[in-house]
């Protein structure tokens, strides 16, 4: 055997000592394909060696087509689906980079949650707590990655499902711009809010998986790089964090002026105050294509997404017709206001992940918070990456988000570089 199966090997001996907690975090784990496609893969590496992902190996968020796998988006309600004729566009693109299947994950239902919760596989605990939430909806795919299991994770974002995991289990996690990369053969929540992108453990992988997904190069920084002007917001973003986690930003934003980085206070309280627009428009979207299953739903699917999804129904065509109008507005205000600065900074969640338990007892409120400050900037149609910060004396890292307005995905990746070591 060479280096490649020797590794996808040791892979799948680590998920099989995972015992029942495997069963949590993949919806499908056939060894036999993963072993097929690792030797094809030798094959192609030995042909090829340079290839930008040559043997990493890659977690499937269960939205993403594989050819013949049905995709499922981790519900009842979808297994009964044909199996997909061929690979999604992203997922051609990475094996083509040199990289291996190595299963596929679960995912808060229909990708529709914030916290990881899913009551047809179970809910696992994040990396650091057995017991606390994994972070959704890219919850299995985090946990591929924390565990040490796979390169990357293919995960997707609609208001927070890569960063939101991400940031509760230590990773390094990029939204992009969401036309940058493609979303054919993926399966859908909300379409004007829906964004491929990958996880990993370090940012130099987590870049080089988004060169490959969107056919981008992201330069490298030079060495002595100018300092950056950094936009930290004054409200709606760092509205009542917790403890931990405003001291953790106030040490952040110490170390960026003391490296000589500029701080400029931003007002971008407007994003807060049209933060309903994100529960509407994707209610709406997901309630497009969900809606003629709705009577299966209330006996298959998870209540706690079927409620949201329902919110749909209260709303008029006129509404809608006004919340698409309106983020129009706001994403404009949003590219106004950051036209000073380079990137803005935020922590990527307003308070440490939660138990499993209290999530349960309270859903609608802790889910809100979780996807709090990553769905305002989804709500402007941002790019944004989350990046782990070791705090001293704590085992949990803190977690970091560089943004910027749609389109400058070379600016957050770049910032993200000079930044990070910041950190380290």
């Amino acid at each position: 055997m060479g280096a490649t199966i020797d590794k996808v090997t040791a892979a799948i001996d680590v998920v099989d000592q995972l015992g029942d907690l495997a069963g949590k975090i993949f919806t499908e784990f056939d060894r036999d394909r993963i072993l097929r496609d690792a030797e094809l893969c030798e094959k192609q590496i030995s042909d090829n060696p340079n290839l930008p992902l040559a043997g990493k190996l890659v977690s499937i968020k269960d939205l993403y087509d594989e050819a013949g796998i049905v995709t499922t988006a981790a519900s009842e309600l979808l297994k009964g689906r044909t199996p997909a004729p061929q690979d999604c566009d992203v997922v051609r693109r990475v094996k083509a980079a040199g990289a291996i299947p190595f299963g596929r994950t679960t995912l808060s239902e229909f990708a529709y949650s914030g916290v990881g919760l899913n009551p047809h596989y179970g809910t696992p605990g994040n990396v650091f707590d057995a017991d606390g939430i994994p972070g959704g909806s890219t919850s299995g795919g985090g946990l591929t990655v924390a565990h040490g299991i796979v390169d990357f994770a293919l995960g997707t974002d609609t208001g927070g499902s890569i960063r939101i995991p991400s940031a509760i289990n230590g990773l390094y996690g990029f939204k992009p711009s969401r036309l940058s990369v493609s979303g054919d053969g993926i399966h859908p929540l909300a379409k004007s809010f829906d964004t491929p992108g990958p996880l990993a453990s370090d940012l130099d992988t987590v870049i080089t998986v988004f060169e490959v997904m969107s056919g981008q190069t992201v330069i490298d920084a030079p060495a002595s790089a100018a300092t950056l002007r950094i936009g930290v917001p004054s409200s709606g973003f760092v509205d009542g964090l917790d403890g931990r986690v405003k001291a953790d930003f106030e040490m952040v934003c110490a170390k960026l002026r003391a490296a000589g980085h500029e701080l400029v206070t931003l007002d971008l309280g407007f994003i807060a105050e049209n933060a309903i627009l994100n529960k509407m428009l994707v209610s709406a979207e997901a309630h497009a294509i969900y809606g003629k299953d709705i009577d299966k739903l209330e006996t298959c699917g998870d209540p706690r997404v079927l409620t949201r999804i329902k919110f749909a129904e209260t709303l008029s065509k006129d509404d809608l017709i006004a919340a698409y109008a309106k983020r129009t507005d706001v994403i404009a205000q949003f590219g106004s206001a950051m036209a000073e600065v380079d990137v803005m900074i935020a922590p990527t969640l307003p308070m440490m992940a939660p138990k499993i338990a209290e999530v349960e007892a309270d859903f609608d409120n802790l889910n809100a918070m979780m996807l709090r400050n990553t769905g305002y900037l989804n709500l402007v149609d941002a790019c944004a990456i989350s990046i782990p910060v070791n705090v001293v004396g704590q085992t949990v890292p803190a977690s970091l988000m560089i943004a910027a307005p749609h389109g400058h995905d070379k600016s957050v990746l770049g910032a993200a570089r000079q930044i990070d070591p910041l950190f380290g």
